[in-house]
């Protein structure tokens, strides 16, 4: 009876113990729309106004700033690790080949992050910077608007290793980009509609050549790329790429700048850029909400916004993790 009273007094003492840790640390707080509005009231509307002027510079930071929040929240999180640089001896995830130097817009979220500073100091953080931005360009470039819930700490590390494991290559068949997306939390139709940020902006030929030259021992070409459209690519990108002669060519001729679900349509003709967009139009697993995403421009600009907003929490910081970076490529 004593050994059985001691047991109950220490599983008794266990549980009050867990009980009062877990009040001690709770959980962090969650994202929520308008997290600035008391701290800095005008964090939104300076994020947009920098956008704005850089966009209106050259289009081309519009896509940048979509794809760099994509990059980010794939690895670590949405911590704003992308914007870091490399330190002796640990290259960061912004020089990885998959980054650099297709990468762009961190001029943007730089500037920014300095009027924020002179106004706001140390409250801002950079990943909810970078998460405005996106949102920001989504508008400009394709009419796509969604509230944006905040309250984002940055990340202490940024590791090259990491991207590898994380982003998914151009390559990836449809059961692969399925598997990659479930891990962050992200359905099959949410891939699918985020892939529709490829309706605009550009990529390096070496992301793709692959299936211009040398496809396989038995077709040399891409039997899935339209023939007219691989004869196009292949006055741009030479046989041999990468280095200093990797040009560019844009995500979509027809509407070049444009946000929009021109990207399904190419998918249709059999004009997608990278195999695994492609594939999302070949596979029986994707097909039907990629036909749908093509017939129902309007039902896919919102589909974008939600999944957007499902993305930028993907293992968030919030609360006392990590910090507020007082300059974003550099841990305070």
């Amino acid at each position: 009876m004593g050994t059985a009273r001691v047991k109950l007094a220490t599983l008794c003492y266990c549980l009050f113990s867990f009980l009062a840790a877990e009040a001690k640390f709770p959980s962090p707080p969650p994202l929520k729309v308008g997290f600035y509005q008391d701290k800095c009231p005008s964090a939104e509307s300076i994020v947009r106004r920098t956008v704005h002027k850089f966009v209106a510079k050259s289009p081309g930071f519009a896509p940048g700033l979509v794809r760099m929040y994509f990059h980010d929240c794939f690895v670590r999180g949405c911590d704003a690790s992308v914007l870091l640089d490399s330190l002796p001896g640990a290259p960061a995830e912004k020089d990885s080949p998959a980054n650099n130097p297709s990468l762009r817009g961190f001029e943007v979220i730089d500037e920014a992050k300095a009027r924020l500073e002179s106004i706001c100091p140390s409250t801002v953080s950079c990943s909810d910077i970078l998460t405005f931005a996106a949102r920001d360009a989504s508008l400009i470039a394709g009419g796509i608007n969604y509230a944006v819930p905040s309250g984002r700490r940055d990340g202490r590390v940024s590791l090259i290793d990491d991207i590898p494991q994380n982003l998914p290559p151009p390559n990836f068949n449809a059961d692969q980009l399925k598997e990659n997306f479930a891990r962050k939390g992200l359905t099959l139709d949410e891939m699918v509609t985020l892939s529709g940020a490829h309706s605009f902006g550009v990529s390096h030929c070496s992301s793709f050549a692959d299936r211009l030259y040398g496809f396989n021992a038995t077709h040399p070409q891409d039997p899935s790329l339209d023939p007219l459209f691989a004869s196009f690519l292949k006055q741009r990108c030479p046989r041999t790429v990468g280095g200093a002669s990797d040009p560019t060519v844009m995500m979509d001729l027809i509407t070049p700048n444009r946000l929009d679900n021109a990207f399904y349509v190419n998918l249709e003709r059999r004009r997608g850029l990278f195999g695994s967009d492609q594939m999302l139009y070949d596979s029986e697993l994707t097909r039907r909400v990629v036909e749908e995403n093509a017939r129902r421009a309007g039902v896919w600009g919102k589909k974008f916004g939600k999944a957007m907003v499902k993305m930028g929490a993907i293992e968030v910081l919030t609360g006392r993790q990590g910090e507020i970076r007082r300059k974003c490529n550099v841990v305070n």
